[in-house]
């Protein structure tokens, strides 16, 4: 995912001079192409992240499109104030690449599971939040935030994830894209825990139930009117996110669905209001904190009257 990212925005820097990448002393074996192409638009400020978002910033107000990039909580929780003051402020047109999202870095505990940053970016004025699931939608996302005059922040998988959309298919900011088809329950997901939910979905197929599967790919923006279509099909919305359930994608479908006077039951799976305290590789962290295909298969089997 990660160097289908790297890989379209190095494509895209080369017809347009004035992109820019500066890493945190991070990313190396993906940032060697737009490295070796335009060593005068790279910059690698060390380990300094405050630097790298201020020097974005400059930078971005000069008239640059600048990308920054680091892993986990590193170029979010670590330079927040600059990213809030300098870049959000300012309307500056800044690119945060956050590679490592969730659990993915997970065998390096709780500094580096990034479970609270989709709350914070998506609380911040200018500040739009793109969340792929697959290497298709990375592109198509990298292709997105290039035209967007402002911040993005772009939430990152390390690589290796299965595919889940066809090289053809067309995203638009903003709108969910519906993954399985079924009736009473829509499970809605963002990034690569999108998998899980399929899993649920095709075991209770075998059986001949069927339950929808969405995927979020923008957060913010989101499309409240799609939302509220899918609040009046289904009779209980799941959210599932590798993130703490406050501020996230539970939130904004909750927040949506309330200010609306709806009655669909909404049940909310991540981090509830807790740090990791467990290491292990992702697939076990997400059975850990009860994000997996098997609970997610609980929580359906409980709410729909299935043996």
């Amino acid at each position: 995912m990660r160097n289908h990212l790297i890989n379209k925005i190095t494509e895209l820097a080369g017809q347009n001079e004035n992109m820019m990448l500066i890493t945190a002393d991070l990313g190396f074996s993906v940032i060697e192409k737009f490295k070796e192409r335009f060593p005068n638009r790279y910059i690698n400020v060390g380990i300094a992240e405050q630097n790298m978002a201020a020097i974005a910033a400059g930078l971005a107000l000069e008239g640059n499109t600048v990308f920054i990039y680091s892993i986990g909580n590193f170029p979010t929780l670590r330079c927040i104030e600059q990213i809030r003051n300098d870049i959000c402020y300012h309307n500056a047109n800044v690119k945060i690449l956050a590679v490592g999202s969730g659990f993915a870095y997970g065998t390096l505990g709780m500094t580096h599971h990034a479970t609270e940053d989709l709350a914070i970016m998506r609380a911040l004025p200018n500040m739009k939040v793109f969340t792929p699931c697959d290497s298709i939608s990375a592109e198509a996302i990298a292709q997105a935030i290039c035209k967007i005059n402002g911040p993005c922040y772009v939430r990152l998988e390390r690589g290796g994830e299965p595919e889940i959309f066809s090289k053809d298919e067309k995203f638009e900011i903003g709108k969910l894209k519906e993954i399985r088809k079924g009736y009473d329950i829509a499970v809605i997901t963002i990034g690569t825990v999108i998998n899980e939910a399929i899993k649920a979905a095709d075991i209770l197929r075998e059986k001949n139930n069927y339950i929808s599967v969405y995927s979020v790919y923008s957060l913010k923006p989101i499309d409240k009117e799609q939302i509220l279509e899918i609040a009046k099909e289904y009779k209980y919305i799941i959210t599932v996110e590798e993130h703490q359930i406050t501020g996230g994608l539970g939130s904004t479908i909750a927040e949506i669905i309330a200010e609306n006077n709806m009655n669909t039951k909404i049940i909310r799976l991540g981090l509830n209001d807790e740090f990791t305290s467990v290491v292990g590789n992702q697939e076990y962290l997400r059975e850990i904190y009860k994000i997996d295909y098997k609970n997610i298969l609980n929580k359906i089997i409980n709410n729909r009257r299935i043996r």
